[in-house]
């Protein structure tokens, strides 16, 4: 009996062969070593705070003696069984005012850079939220005194965006309605050149609005919501565009390089319709401005330019 096994293992040899949902997928040498190798490297990245490791379907291990010309495949089944594993990884996000700063792989890491960006701001909103994910890739971690370089920079930047978000709303709550339609910004920068109401060897009447010289090109922003009503050449306003924000309240603005707008077109507060230029009836690159109330011509400086 003996000599008969010795001759089978001579032409033969003990494998087992793995099959996957009920389809063979190759041969292996050692299970209880293949198994070993799947646990210890079947999760790439260590780094990452692995929370479970789930397996659609368990590998199923048959003792076959094949012959021994046959070549095991591990690595291809290894492979084929990662593509079947569903990795869930947790991690930790660190919020400041509910908007995420970082995140760390773990609690005592979070811990940590929150202990050390408070050491600075004690005031400071801060929370750690537990996370998971499937995809190893959403988590964005780096050594831990890095990460609290990051935290301290990017909650310094909120913290200043914050500020200026801030200005910016307290400034436009400052700014001056007309028949209810609240203004948001002057519509360009620059020096007043000629006011409301005066009178010019270059003008037949008084002038209708105020003009605020600026360099050639600099931006004109429409000073509320409204709709374009001219976008066109005009006479002595040269390039000209109108806005009707409503409530009768309508804008013009003179003397542009170049009209940016159509007629129809719905404007935001802020957006850019125009450029300074000089066409028209023009002395120098300028922006007439004109505010008008039910079709009436008003002074500008009453609500902007003060």
């Amino acid at each position: 009996m003996g000599f008969i096994i010795a001759i089978i293992l001579i032409k033969y040899k003990p494998v087992y062969k793995v099959s996957i949902s009920g389809e063979e997928v190759g041969y292996i040498e050692n299970k209880e070593s293949f198994e070993k190798n799947i646990k210890d490297n079947i999760v790439n990245n260590e780094t990452k705070t692995v929370e479970t490791v789930d397996l659609k379907t368990n590998p199923e291990y048959e003792l076959k003696l094949v012959d021994r010309t046959l070549k095991t495949n591990e690595e291809e089944i290894a492979q084929n069984i990662q593509e079947d594993i569903t990795v869930t990884y947790k991690y930790y996000e660190i919020a400041l005012n509910n908007k995420i700063i970082n995140c760390t792989n773990t609690i005592e890491e979070a811990e940590e850079v929150v202990d050390a960006v408070k050491e600075e701001n004690k005031e400071l909103d801060l929370n750690i939220v537990e996370k998971y994910t499937n995809n190893s890739q959403d988590i964005d971690t780096s050594e831990i005194e890095t990460t609290k370089n990051e935290a301290k920079i990017k909650i310094s930047e909120e913290i200043e965006k914050e500020k200026k978000e801030k200005e910016e709303e307290e400034r436009i709550n400052n700014m001056p309605s007309i028949n209810g339609i609240k203004l948001a910004c002057i519509p360009v920068n620059g020096t007043i050149s000629s006011r409301y109401g005066v009178s010019s060897r270059i003008r037949s009447s008084n002038h209708t609005g105020l003009d605020i010289a600026a360099p050639q090109g600099t931006e004109i922003k429409s000073i509320t919501d409204g709709i374009i009503t001219c976008a066109s050449y005009n006479g002595s306003y040269g390039n000209l565009v109108k806005i009707d924000h409503g409530n009768g309240i309508e804008t013009w603005y003179g003397h542009t390089s170049k009209m940016l707008v159509t007629v129809g077109q719905n404007v935001k507060a802020g957006e850019v319709i125009a450029l300074v230029g000089s066409t028209g009836n023009s002395t120098g690159p300028h922006l007439h401005l004109e505010i008008r109330i039910n079709g009436e011509h008003v002074n500008p400086q009453q609500y902007l330019y003060k």
